[in-house]
Parts: C-alpha cells; structure tokens; sequence
C-alpha cells in the first residue's frame, strides 16, 4: 500500500480557489472512484469534489472553512502501490492552503484579491456603514469582542460586501475557524440571524393613537424561498407592507442587469416566424425520439439548432467587446435562461453548441436544465457563454426585451407559440389558414451592432424555423 496526495481540482478558467465547505468523509472511511470526499464553494457555485481513486482516506490536510488555492494537496489516501505509481505527478510546489496564522508567499496573490474586496468595504460611504451597523444591532452588541486585523477570505468578503455588512460590523462576528477566521458558514448563519431580527420603527415623541374598535390583528406575513429553496421569512412593520430581504443571488442578478444597462444600449428588434412545420414534425415524432434516445424533446433544442445555424451566417454577432476592440468569438458557446424554483434566474452554457447534433443539443438542453434545478452545476458550466437564449414562451409570454448578458452583445427571447388566422400564399392564390406563430425579440448593442445586422440575424432564425423539414428523421 501506498500515499498518494489528493489535490483541489480545476474549478474552471477564472478560479484560482475554493474555500472549503465540509468534509463528507473522515479519516478511515473507504472512498471509492467519483465519489464525493468534500464540499467546496467558489465565487459561482457549490459544488462537491470527486475521488479520483479508489483507498481509505488516511488524513485531512485542509479544515473546513479553509481558503485552499486550486492545485494544493488536500488530503492523503491510500491506495494500491500500482496506484501510486501510476498517479504519479508532480505537486505544485507553491500552492499551499491559505492560513491565516502563516501566510505563505504564494498566497500573495489571494491577499491581495482580499485587500482589494476589503478596500470595496471600507470605502462604504459613512452613511451606508452606520445603516448596516444599526440594522444588525439586535444581532451584535456593542460589548461583542473586537477582532482586528483578522484575515478573511475573498469568499467571506464578497458576501459581506453584497449583504451590506461594514467592516466594523464584521470584525465583531465570532469566527469558528482557525484563530477565531470567519468561514462561510459563519457569515451566512450571523446574515440569517441578522435577517430574522424583526426591523424596528424609530422611536418618536408623538403620543400613539388609540387603536382602532375590534381592530384585526395583522396576519403573519407568507414565507418567501431563497436562492437555494430555503424559505426567507418576510417582516412587517404594521401589517400592511412585507419587508423581504433580497438573496445573495437575486442581489447579483439585480447588480448585474443594471450594469448590463450602463454598458450597453440596448435596442430591440422582433420578427413573428410561423412555427407550423416545427410543431408539425416534433408533435409527429416526439414518441419516436423519447423511445430511442430517452429524452423528452422540447422545442428549446430546434430552437436553439436555428440560433446556432444563424450564428454561421452572421458571426459578427458572437463577439464581445474590449475597450476599442472586438473580440469575435469562434466558439459558439450558447447559454440558455433556467427558471429556479425559487424564482432566480441562471444561464448555463453548451459549449461547442454547434458541434451538436439535434440529439446531442437535447441531452444538453435536459442534462443543465435538472441540474440548474437541483443546484449541482459546476463553475464550467456557468462560464464561457457567447449568445444567450430565453424561452419566455414557458411561462405563456408572446414577446418581451430581455437584457444582455454581459460581455456579450446580444440575447433573444422566444415566445409562446400561439395559433391564428394567418395567410398562407400558394401556386393558386392566396389563402386564410390556422398557423402555429411565435414572435423572436431580439436584443443587442447598439455599439457594435447596428440595426441591420441585429434585424438581419434574428430574420434569419425564423427563415431556418420556417423552413423546417418535416420530413426530416432523426
């Protein structure tokens, strides 16, 4: 038998380090290959770290709560001599966990991630930093013990940033972690509880009027889910208005939508295109395609073949832009809008969307979709996008303007697909005929795309919807 070193995985491109969540096995339990030994968070998602062998895990290296930069040795297991041998690679030589207590100098570049964050707090204007002192002073007390100079993750500073916590706020929180650091379980339980404590009124001098004859008591307010299911509850000041605090994610969406709207001006253009051929051929062979592939065939798959087949023809639309530059993308990375039950909103992406056959782009369509639900996207998936799609037409919308998901430079929003009275030109004239019609709205950046252009493209998406084969087979 022999020690091999596991090591945090690439999380994606732009992560550089996890911050441990919790250990799923401990010391002296049997791990077998891709099955889950710890859970870690990033700056986009949670998600659980795989075995990459079969052994018994000897020991821990890293604690929960830990800031452990990608590459660094996280733990021992035990394995095969043939094993060992085999997995034999060199270790990074400066990726050390991040301690607070010894600091080594590859984590210089984490420090400085976290001074930066740490400047983003401390330059809260005085009046934001007495408004989120005084909301959480039910939650802290001003004898709480002071710890200065205490180091903090860029994990638990972001959060601190996004949930309105000033710094003098968040050296009074007791840490669980190594000299008294703050994980993030820390700072989400103290934002729970600082969110459970009911908002008070201002005390004023005016004498309270009498309450009203047999006057109702306010009913308690309905609970609201989070971002991740869990229920937020909703306060009330006199009955009458709920306060419901915003999550970390719909504060993202809200942070970034409105960015998306200072960088770029939006305009729209829209085409209504007859889906009858589409809807003709799927609803024939959607029996067929569920009997022999297993996957349930929904129109977000033919609708986004069409996007991609477009993209072909005008690839000026699959760009982003860089200062003075335009960075024209020769991937064709397509995100797609998943509604959350919680309400929020995620775009995971298919990569190399258009080296997919239809059968291929419906089990990527069905595969993110659940597991954008089920909260068990990775980093990658999120990363990468170079056109986004949102199918409205699920929640029974004919036409809306949806907002550009930056960097790049357009999205477009399907709509229901609704049947009318339409005119149908034939060899013989011209008739009035039921249709399957749904409009496309498309949105762009009117920097780098002009009107021709955007019209142009989202024009010739509907001429590939319109000119579907129906008789074409799988």
């Amino acid at each position: 038998m022999a020690l091999i070193d596991m090591v945090m995985p690439r999380m994606g491109e732009s992560i550089m380090e996890c911050t441990v969540i919790s250990w799923l096995k401990k010391p002296g339990d049997r791990i077998e290959t891709d099955e889950s030994v710890l859970e870690v968070a990033t700056d986009k998602v949670d998600t659980e770290v795989p075995a990459l062998h079969n052994g018994i895990l000897k020991e821990t290296l890293v604690n929960e709560g830990d800031v452990v930069a990608v590459g660094a040795p996280i733990a021992r297991i035990e394995v095969d001599a043939t094993v060992a041998e085999e997995s034999k690679e060199p270790v990074p030589a400066q990726a050390p966990t991040v301690d607070q207590d010894e600091p080594a100098a590859a984590e210089s570049e984490v420090h400085e991630v976290a001074r930066e964050l740490e400047a983003s707090i401390s330059s809260m204007s005085s009046h934001d930093s007495e408004k989120a002192v005084a909301a959480s002073a039910t939650s802290l007390t001003t004898d709480a013990p002071i710890y200065e100079n205490r180091f903090y993750s860029p994990l638990v500073l972001n959060i601190a940033r996004e949930e309105g916590i000033a710094r003098a706020e968040l050296d009074r929180i007791p840490g669980s972690g190594t000299g008294n650091r703050v994980t993030k379980k820390d700072i989400l339980t103290y934002v729970q509880q600082r969110q459970e404590q009911p908002i008070q009124a201002p005390v004023t001098t005016e004498p309270t009027p009498a309450p009203a004859a047999q006057q109702p008591a306010p009913t308690k307010p309905e609970a609201t889910p989070g971002s991740n299911g869990q229920v937020k509850p909703a306060t009330s000041l006199n009955g009458q208005t709920d306060i419901i605090q915003m999550d970390r994610m719909r504060k993202m969406i809200a942070q970034r939508m409105v960015e998306s709207k200072q960088i770029s001006p939006h305009v729209s253009s829209f085409v209504e295109a007859d889906m009858t051929p589409v809807v003709q051929w799927r609803t024939k062979i959607k029996d067929q395609f569920k009997q022999q592939t297993g996957e349930n065939l929904t129109y977000t798959p033919l609708l986004i073949e069409a996007v991609v087949k477009a993209i072909r023809d005008f690839p000026m639309i699959n760009i982003s832009v860089d200062g003075d530059n335009i960075i024209v993308k020769r991937s064709i990375n397509i995100g797609m809008a998943v509604a959350l039950p919680s309400g929020n909103l995620i775009v995971p992406v298919i990569h190399d969307a258009d080296q997919y056959n239809l059968i291929g782009l419906t089990k990527k369509v069905n595969d993110l979709s659940k597991r954008a639900r089920e909260n068990k996207l990775t980093a990658d998936d999120l990363a990468g996008g170079t056109y986004t799609v949102s199918n409205i037409g699920t929640f029974g919308n004919v036409m809306g303007t949806p907002i550009i998901l930056q960097p790049q430079v357009a999205i477009m929003a399907f709509g229901a697909i609704v049947k009318k009275p339409a005119v149908i030109e034939t060899p013989q004239g011209d008739l009035i005929g039921i249709r399957q019609l749904m409009f496309l709205s498309h949105s762009y950046d009117h920097r780098v795309v002009d009107g021709s252009l955007g019209g142009q493209f989202v024009r010739r998406v509907a001429d590939y919807l319109e000119q579907f084969d129906i008789n074409r087979t799988l």
